[in-house]
């Protein structure tokens, strides 16, 4: 019993599994034409029967029943009517036929049978042009007659599907039909005799004879593109139709309209002309026709005008500053936010400019010193141009006067041997990058330029090199960043005084390289500058002068080739130095030495 139920249970799955597979077949189609529904369906052709059943029942005369495997019936025949209510769903009438093998004798027929049925019940069918597949589920009588045994009615049922290739509107090929018959029957006392139950497959083929119903016809259709589908104004779009389920023995005509359409356009394309339109969306419509009442369609495509956007551009001139005579390079960066392609053009006020790409030259012969305004110029590529403008100013210089003599470089070498320049406690702040120069240290610093500006003339590739310097007092993080403020605080205030940023040099050493005390003090006692009372006065501060002494930023100068003077580094402060970073520190002396004041470097440094 248990293996006859794993075989039903079988049998189910297989019966689903074809279910679904015709289920599956509707995809392959899914693109074809519907096609149209019938109201009648009138099946007939060939059955048979798999019965899957073992007959069992008593035999005129015996005491015991007798049994046997049914065998399968290739006997057969089927007709089925189905009345289509919608293009989906039926209601079929089936019946079918399998007779007796017609054998003598109880041996040979006891294992044959024949089967009929009557059953109703509902049909789904899924249509397309080529194919029909369908699903269905049968209920009704069902006989099984074994030649050895009696006839039997019991009501049955029957479910399962098959697929239908349309030959025509009104014939098809039924390639198969596959339903599960499931009744049970017993031939003999209950007591004695097993049942005998019929779970098997029946398999039809055949032809179908379809009418009635109402042919569907399918109206023409129309489908518009357009390319591009984005555009600037003045820039041409394509636009073109085709149409479908038109009569072939029709010309299809065509009419154009919307904005930009040229009047008359009779072919499947037009050419848009966008001049003139304003950003924004419009559409052009095409009505096909091929002169029948029927057969009419239209469609419709849309573009978008792009909103416009000028170019930018920025301008820039290197050098700056140049004699008069000299030249300069101005640069412009453009760019079209929309990706046009860009023309420049230059113009100034003074001197001749030349270039008519991303980089043009200023001559400034025959011109007087002052300020040149160059004006950079950029349009796109429209047949009306966007443009932009930017301007950039030249300063134009007398010729320097003649170079110095010998003596007087060899003078100026001297004094520019090396400079210091000393900072408060702590400065310049984050907060306050321009502090910390004191007026004296800002004297130091305008003369050293003065300086160095006459020297250039001798020595165009003199570097002046600045390093910075911290005490100790607090951490290497916080007195890297110190020596770095400070270096930068000098060289823009050398660079305001005009000093090329390309003749300078910068380091920053922190607490790094610091001057010891026994260096501090030597300078102070071997300074000459200093008066005995004054060298005194320091002498008693040494500890204030030493940690000044670090706060600094070191200018030393260097030409092409050669290291750095050192002939001054054993003064590294003058007298006004020594006294102005006295009072400075005055009103922060405070009786605790400074080697015990680390635990809060940052406040102190």
């Amino acid at each position: 019993m248990l293996s006859r139920s794993r075989r039903l249970f079988g049998r189910i799955a297989l019966m689903r599994l074809a279910v679904l597979t015709v289920l599956c077949s509707i995809g392959t189609f899914a693109a074809a034409q519907d096609q149209p529904a019938p109201k009648w369906e009138l099946f007939g052709g060939y059955s048979y029967l798999y019965p899957d059943a073992g007959v069992h029942g008593l035999l005129p005369g015996g005491l015991l029943p007798a049994g046997s495997r049914l065998e399968s019936n290739p006997r057969g025949a089927g007709a089925s009517i189905t009345y289509d209510l919608n293009r989906w769903f039926g209601l079929t009438l089936d019946s079918s036929i399998d007779w007796g093998s017609g054998e003598a004798g109880v041996p040979k027929r006891i294992d044959d049978a024949a089967f009929s049925n009557l059953s109703f019940g509902p049909k789904v069918t899924f249509r397309h042009r080529r194919v029909s597949p369908f699903i269905e589920a049968l209920v009704g009588d069902h006989r099984l007659m074994p030649d050895a045994f009696h006839d039997i009615d019991k009501l049955g049922f029957m479910f399962g599907g098959g697929l239908d290739v349309n030959v025509s509107r009104h014939i098809a090929l039924r390639l198969f039909r596959a339903d599960y018959v499931m009744s049970s029957y017993r031939y003999g006392p209950p007591a004695s005799t097993p049942s005998t139950d019929l779970t098997g497959v029946r398999l039809q083929a055949g032809l179908v004879f379809m009418w009635g119903g109402n042919r569907t016809v399918t109206p023409p259709s129309a489908a518009c593109s357009i390319h591009p589908g984005e555009v600037f104004a003045g820039e041409p779009v394509t636009a073109t139709a085709s149409g479908s389920n038109f009569n072939p023995k029709r010309k299809v005509t065509y009419t154009w309209s919307g904005s930009g359409v040229k009047p008359h356009e009779t072919g499947d394309s037009t050419l848009v002309d966008t001049t003139g339109l304003q950003a924004g969306a419009y559409q052009v419509s095409a009505s096909l026709s091929d002169g029948s009442q029927a057969g009419i369609a239209s469609c419709t495509a849309r573009f978008t005008v792009k909103e416009a956007h000028p170019p930018v551009i920025s301008c820039s001139s290197e050098p700056a500053s140049v004699l008069i005579g000299g030249t300069s390079t101005i640069t412009s960066v453009a760019s079209s936010p929309d990706g046009r392609s860009l023309t420049y053009s230059y113009s100034t006020n003074l001197g001749t400019i030349t270039g008519n790409n991303s980089t043009a030259t200023l001559d400034t012969a025959g011109t007087q010193p002052g300020t040149i305004t160059v004006t950079c110029n950029v349009s796109d590529d429209r047949s009306q141009p966007l443009t932009a403008s930017a301007s950039t100013m030249v300063n134009l210089q007398a010729p320097p006067p003649p170079l110095p003599d010998v003596a007087v470089i060899a003078a100026i070498e001297k004094r520019l041997a090396l400079h210091s320049v000393y900072f408060a406690t702590a400065k310049p702040s984050l907060e306050n990058p321009d502090a910390g120069l004191l007026p004296s240290q800002e004297k130091t610093l305008t003369a050293l330029a003065g300086d160095f500006l006459i020297y250039l003339q001798a020595k165009p590739d003199a570097r002046l090199t600045l390093e910075g310097h911290a005490d100790p007092r607090g951490s290497v993080e916080y007195n890297q960043a110190l020596s770095e403020r400070r270096v930068d605080r000098v060289k823009r205030f050398l660079l305001a005084l005009n000093v090329p940023a390309a003749n300078i040099q910068t380091q920053a050493f922190g607490q790094q390289q610091n001057l010891s005390d026994k260096q501090v003090r030597s300078a102070v006692e071997h300074n000459p500058e200093l008066s005995p009372e004054d060298r005194q006065r320091v002498l008693r501060n040494m500890r204030t002068i030493i940690l000044a002494s670090n706060r600094r930023v070191d200018i030393t100068l260097s030409n092409a080739g050669q290291a750095p003077q050192e002939s001054a580094r054993e003064f590294p402060f003058n007298a006004a130095d020594s006294l102005t970073l006295l009072k400075e520190e005055g009103t922060k002396k405070t009786s605790r030495p400074a080697a015990k004041r680390k635990a809060k470097p940052k406040a102190q440094q």
